[in-house]
């Protein structure tokens, strides 16, 4: 299979929501975070400080936010995407 290394263990599919939920949360948290710290802080030199500390409230929050609203966001994409 392409893109995976050899004997690489993968989780089960049922994790899927799980992980999708982790992996969008973290990237998305750090970006907002990275954004409204600039915007509110302006950038010095207790920028990296602020955004981690503002991270570490809204990757939990957006996680338990994504796995919330999934159902929601699954049925309006099926609304307007032609599924298979």
């Amino acid at each position: 299979m392409a893109g995976t290394a050899r004997g690489a263990v993968k989780l089960p599919l049922w994790t899927l929501p799980y992980v999708f939920a982790f992996f969008m949360a973290g990237i998305m948290a750090m970006i907002m975070s990275a954004v409204i710290v600039g915007v509110n802080g302006g950038i010095d030199a207790g920028y990296p400080a602020r955004v981690l500390d503002a991270y570490a409230i809204a990757a939990p929050t957006a996680f338990f936010a994504v796995l919330a609203v999934r159902p929601v966001v699954m049925r309006l994409v099926a609304l307007v995407v032609r599924l298979g």
